[in-house]
């Protein structure tokens, strides 16, 4: 196995202790899921062989090549991270633990009856616009408020948490005041009287702050090139 991934991994969770810790939280609650788009078979099986379980793809044919290789392992779970075009939603439901990324009350309506179809629950987040970036899909604060009540009817969604991709910078603390945005976002929606809907999990945070979305809350990280290196 390569020692840098190893030692990567290792890392990774003794950061994730610590940070953790700082807040009072159980370093158990931080689910750590490797972000692997563009990573070798190789790359996965060391992955594995560093006790990672949870692996998060951006794209539905390179998810699919990877988890028809990987096969059925005890404890592996396969997240969807990346954007969801409607023509592939059919193909996500039921093959990811996990839709980190449902961007519209309509794309949520969609999975529904596609679950539905399929006879069963889906699990997802939805994705927050936190500071309202023209450039990037998901609700905005307003909006998901304003659908709340819509998105509670729909039966055959598990709608978990929320999740955020903050403006790119290169210091870790200028994300801080967004994740800790999306935590109250998370709080105000889920004191609501919701019946369906059990707002727990926060998906936020890369390779380069991690640490700071796990001292304000984030249930789940995502992690790419702190564990596999930089992609070629």
């Amino acid at each position: 196995m390569s020692s840098s991934i190893s030692a990567n991994v290792q890392h990774i969770r003794e950061t994730i202790q610590r940070a953790a810790q700082q807040c009072g939280r159980d370093p158990a609650s931080v689910c750590v899921i490797a972000a692997t788009k563009t990573v070798s078979y190789e790359q996965l099986e060391e992955a594995y062989a560093s006790q990672l379980r949870h692996f998060g793809e951006n794209r539905w044919q390179e998810a699919q090549e990877k988890m028809e290789r990987f096969g059925h392992r005890e404890g592996v779970s396969w997240h969807f991270i990346g954007r969801m075009q409607r023509r592939k939603l059919k193909a996500l439901v039921g093959r990811f633990c996990l839709l980190h990324s449902v961007e519209s009350l309509e794309q949520a309506q969609e999975l529904d009856r596609l679950a539905d179809q399929s006879h069963l629950r889906q699990d997802v987040l939805l994705q927050v616009n936190i500071v309202d970036e023209g450039s990037k899909v998901g609700f905005s604060e307003a909006g998901l408020k304003q659908v709340i009540d819509d998105l509670d009817q729909l039966a055959h969604l598990n709608i978990r948490g929320l999740m955020a991709l903050p403006p790119w910078t290169q210091d870790p603390e200028a994300s801080r005041p967004h994740f800790a945005r999306l935590r109250e976002v998370r709080d105000e929606l889920a004191r609501q009287p919701l019946q369906r809907m059990h707002l727990r999990d926060l998906s936020m945070g890369m390779s380069h702050d991690y640490h700071i979305a796990v001292q304000e809350g984030a249930t789940f990280v995502r992690i790419g090139t702190a564990i596999f290196g930089a992609r070629v």
